[in-house]
């Protein structure tokens, strides 16, 4: 039987599956059916990128209601892929709520990349797009060094509670200064083609896809509220750069 614990865990996957990239649909789907696969009467699931609000009915006419306040976001699908397993086997079994807490406890300390492969990565992917771009071999060397910089400035900015645009707008600037002097030394030899390898590394590309997923399924609102945030963050990595032009573009003859 539904209990107001056992809610507590399903709303517990619905925000880990927000928080982690998932979109509405998918939230609101997976807990509208193990609420429903626990003989619930009636459930009523509202979600946007920054709440959800579950009221579910029992049989008995008992009425639950929660709600989840999200802050901060994060992209891990093997995350959401592990949450969807766990649904899909609650919809089936109907398990105890502890059973439910200790999957949950499991899949969040789930081992990630290790920070050396993330450097890595980041490294790849910004050179990788710097030639695809039309940059040369030094450019693609020097993206690789600045994705460096910026994986490590995200880091350290994850560990301070700082608003994203504040972060994203830092991170830009720094990015953009290191490429212009990169050029200015002679070391790379065009300041766009390492930018945009390393803008790739910051837009949002998957808050963007969600967005007009949403608004398709008929998510009007949460699709809208993705798609207003996604070219905030857009903006915001398009100021970074642009400061860093302005105020140190000159130093290239």
């Amino acid at each position: 039987m539904l209990t107001e614990e056992l809610l507590c865990c399903v709303l517990d996957i619905g925000e880990q599956m927000l928080v982690s990239g998932a979109e509405i649909n998918r939230v609101e789907d997976s807990i509208k059916r193990i609420c429903q696969a626990y003989n619930a009467k009636r459930v009523d699931v509202f979600t946007i990128t920054s709440s959800i609000v579950v009221t579910l009915q029992r049989e008995d006419g008992c009425t639950f209601t929660q709600t989840r306040r999200i802050y901060k976001y994060s992209t891990n699908l093997d995350k959401v892929d592990k949450l969807n397993n766990l649904s899909r086997y609650i919809c089936s079994y109907t398990p105890e709520a502890n059973y439910i807490k200790n999957q949950l406890i499991e899949i969040n300390e789930r081992k990630t990349y290790s920070p050396l492969v993330q450097y890595i990565v980041y490294a790849l992917i910004a050179g990788v797009f710097t030639v695809f771009f039309g940059g040369g071999l030094r450019d693609a060397l020097v993206s690789s060094i600045i994705a460096v910089f910026l994986k490590l400035s995200i880091s350290l900015s994850q560990k301070v509670d700082t608003n994203i645009l504040f972060v994203n707008i830092i991170c830009s600037f720094v990015i953009g200064i290191l490429a212009i002097l990169s050029v200015s030394i002679g070391i790379g030899e065009s300041i766009d083609k390492i930018i945009i390898g390393n803008i790739m590394l910051m837009i949002p590309g998957i808050a963007l896809t969600n967005s007009i997923r949403d608004i398709i399924r008929g998510d009007t609102i949460s699709g809208l509220f993705r798609l207003c945030e996604a070219i905030v963050i857009a903006l915001s990595i398009a100021i970074g750069f642009g400061i860093a032009s302005i105020f140190f573009g000159g130093i290239i003859k």
